[in-house]
């Protein structure tokens, strides 16, 4: 696949979820899966007498109420794009099929409720790459991945989470992340934490790093098992810093 034709199909995941933010509108509490345009903001605000009396129907607190959902919806939606574009970069540059790029696990559910699925964003399957040169190349990573973490047990691959950034500490998550890690080794995988951005806060990647997460950062300088592009660069085989520096 020639690098423009790549380029015009990751950036079509990217923005097939960043069209959702453009069409954010602030829901005001109202409820529903619609939220409220200008026109519907000024009427419910200006028959309120109380937010009234204060002005608030301004187009200026529209938009100040749009901007800080949006925000949110922009991270997210800008995380999950990556991960659709991270899953894509493995079947085109590892030649694994898109099941072979996906992991995910069962764990019973509590007093007899349903058995839950857990999913990550991404798997590399050393015997089923492709080229044996990029074989070699995530064998020898992966290797000196152990030495890192501190893991002995023999692995089958590496699974991946990936995040845009870490802009929060979420304790839910935190502790979703970390419990997802016995389940890794447990399959014989090594857990891998991706960020794409460099905005992740130093306790979190301390106590990733402590549960024997691998954590690779979205910097462009830093060694294969600490920069997210150059592990992508040099041990997938695809330069994701030019694709953004293209595009």
């Amino acid at each position: 696949m020639v690098q423009e034709n790549m380029d015009d199909e990751y950036l079509a995941l990217i923005r097939k979820n960043l069209d959702v933010c453009s069409k954010y509108c602030p829901k005001f509490g109202q409820g529903g899966k619609k939220g409220l345009s200008l026109d519907d903001f000024k009427q419910l605000y200006d028959s309120d007498p109380f937010y009234h009396w204060f002005g608030l129907s301004s187009p200026a607190f529209y938009s100040a109420h749009k901007v800080a959902g949006g925000i949110t919806s922009v991270y997210r939606q800008i995380g999950i794009g990556m991960e659709s574009v991270f899953r894509k970069i493995l079947q085109d540059h590892l030649g694994q099929t898109e099941e072979e790029c996906s992991w995910s696990y069962e764990i019973p559910g509590h007093a007899g409720s349903k058995t839950r699925k857990l999913s990550l964003d991404g798997r590399i399957l050393p015997d089923c790459v492709q080229s044996k040169k990029r074989k070699r190349i995530i064998l020898n990573w992966i290797q000196e991945a152990k030495t890192i973490v501190g893991g002995s047990l023999e692995l089958l691959g590496v699974v991946f989470e990936c995040r845009q950034g870490y802009k929060s500490k979420d304790s839910k998550r935190q502790n979703a992340d970390i419990a997802n890690v016995s389940s890794a080794y447990k399959h014989q995988y090594l857990p891998c934490v991706v960020t794409f951005s460099q905005q992740i806060d130093l306790d979190l990647i301390q106590r990733y790093r402590k549960a024997n997460w691998l954590v690779l950062i979205g910097s462009l300088t830093g060694t294969l098992h600490e920069s997210t592009y150059a592990f992508i660069n040099e041990v997938i085989g695809y330069d994701l810093a030019g694709f953004f520096e293209r595009n």
